[in-house]
């Protein structure tokens, strides 16, 4: 039996037999959705979450991160899960279709935070969830994205279920249970993206995963084959293009997927999809000296499935803004540059970003195949009053195949969590991250988490938690 035999790999593989350089990857995407999650907490979607969880009184089990609160494990894993996302500057990855630290790992840490984990528990356990969560997202195919199943949720609820679960010490039995429950809450639209619900989607996967866990443990019961017959959950979510799951168990750990195809680690807050037109752009800048006022059309070319998710060709918010290579393209060459700040309603809205906005056009590139915003290519042309410019990427800026360097990421890290954390705080919290495979507890490191006093900066969700 498929579940049967899924539910073993996440109970019985041991630490050890996760590769070196998985935990490393591991660490990697735990530095990263660390990072991005506090200054997510600055987000009004973060404020707004943490009212409502704060409100609840649930029995404090976990840190929020950024904040001076706790809440119990399934809680602390939504808004935590909110955060991560709420920039939508976390990490990609290509077999899972979408984002898979955002849901693995707050709902790792806060069950390892509650139940006493190590830090080389908590790493062997993102390693284990995002073999589940690939695996699966393989399974399912590119049309159940296409479809408009958001992937980082319907994925991610397995995935972070598969971490939670083993760090919780589930049996096998459990497992099956906690599975079949997280598949009757697996959920999540692409027609939500550009709005607040899109990091929810997020959090409340992480937030099931926990509940499904914790259920299952105490003795609930759900379908234990959910992946098996003709009625299950792969038949349900699948896409045209779904792949059968026998063979991908058998290939469990055979590469593992933090190595390959690996993780994707954001250099800019929006859309991924968004990222190699971007990288494009500002390589033209520097090399040709372009200059926004001397642009007279862009155009940027996409396979089929590629820009999916971009739903938005005409943004009036930052957070549509996120979802709209029109904008982005706008953006970055008005500005030489995309950072945090590039998505706020007034600067989607200045007068002359709205001009340059209606020269940028998008176009389908005669293509048989279905891609990705990880996976594919575009085809960008910048015509001046100088010259006209041409240049196809199929590299995704932050990939295994144009990577961020170490240096990158800690400085991302630090440019992020300095923002809540100031900088003394920001470091600490780093080398904690850096070191997490010898942490004899995860609770170290959310303690790390939490601003002092003296910190220069403090989210509105910390100020609220006081």
């Amino acid at each position: 039996m498929l579940t049967q035999r899924l539910a073993q790999f996440v109970v019985e593989t041991p630490a050890a037999a996760v590769p070196s350089a998985a935990m490393d990857a591991a660490r990697d995407a735990l530095i990263d959705t660390l990072g991005v999650a506090l200054v997510g907490a600055l987000d009004e979607v973060s404020e707004i979450t943490l009212r409502y969880v704060t409100g609840l009184g649930a029995k404090r089990e976990a840190t929020i991160w950024g904040t001076h609160a706790g809440t119990s494990m399934a809680e602390a894993a939504f808004v935590n899960g909110i955060f991560g996302h709420a920039l939508d500057f976390d990490d990609v990855h290509a077999s899972v279709h979408g984002h898979p630290s955002t849901t693995i790992i707050p709902a790792a840490i806060a069950v390892g935070e509650a139940a006493g984990a190590s830090g080389e528990a908590l790493l062997a356990a993102y390693a284990v969830g995002l073999e589940v969560g690939g695996k699966l997202g393989i399974a399912f195919g590119s049309g159940h994205y296409q479809r408009g199943w958001h992937a980082t949720a319907t994925t991610g609820v397995f995935a972070s279920a598969a971490a939670a679960g083993r760090l919780l010490g589930l049996d096998v039995m459990q497992m099956r249970h906690a599975l079949g429950l997280a598949a009757s809450q697996a959920s999540g639209m692409l027609r939500n993206f550009g709005t607040m619900t899109k990091p929810f989607h997020a959090g409340h996967a992480a937030r099931c995963a926990v509940q499904s866990v914790l259920l299952a443990r105490a003795g609930l019961s759900a379908d234990t084959s959910i992946f098996d017959g003709k009625d299950g959950f792969l038949r349900t979510y699948g896409g045209e293009d779904q792949q059968p799951l026998e063979p991908l168990i058998d290939a469990l750990g055979k590469p593992w997927e933090a190595l390959d195809p690996g993780l994707s680690f954001k250099r800019w807050p929006c859309c991924y999809c968004n990222h190699r037109s971007i990288g494009v752009l500002l390589a033209m800048i520097e090399q040709h000296k372009i200059r926004a006022a001397d642009v007279l059309a862009v155009e940027i070319g996409f396979p089929p499935g590629s820009d999916t998710a971009l739903v938005h060709s005409d943004p009036h918010t930052g957070l549509e803004g996120k979802f709209s290579i029109e904008y982005v393209a706008a953006a970055t060459l008005a500005d030489g540059k995309v950072g945090i700040d590039t998505f706020t309603d007034v600067m989607v809205n200045r007068p002359e970003i709205r001009a340059l906005m209606a020269k940028v056009k998008r176009y389908r590139i005669p293509d048989s195949k279905m891609y990705t915003g990880a996976v594919g290519y575009n085809d960008v042309m910048v015509r001046t009053t100088r010259g006209e410019y041409r240049m196809r990427e199929d590299r995704a800026p932050g990939s295994p195949a144009w990577p961020m360097s170490a240096a990158e990421r800690d400085e991302k890290f630090l440019d992020c969590a300095g923002r809540v954390l100031g900088g003394v705080g920001a470091r600490r919290s780093l080398e904690l991250a850096i070191g997490a495979r010898h942490l004899a507890a995860v609770a170290q490191l959310a303690r790390a988490l939490v601003p002092s006093e003296s910190a220069p900066l403090q989210t509105p969700a910390a100020v609220l938690a006081k």
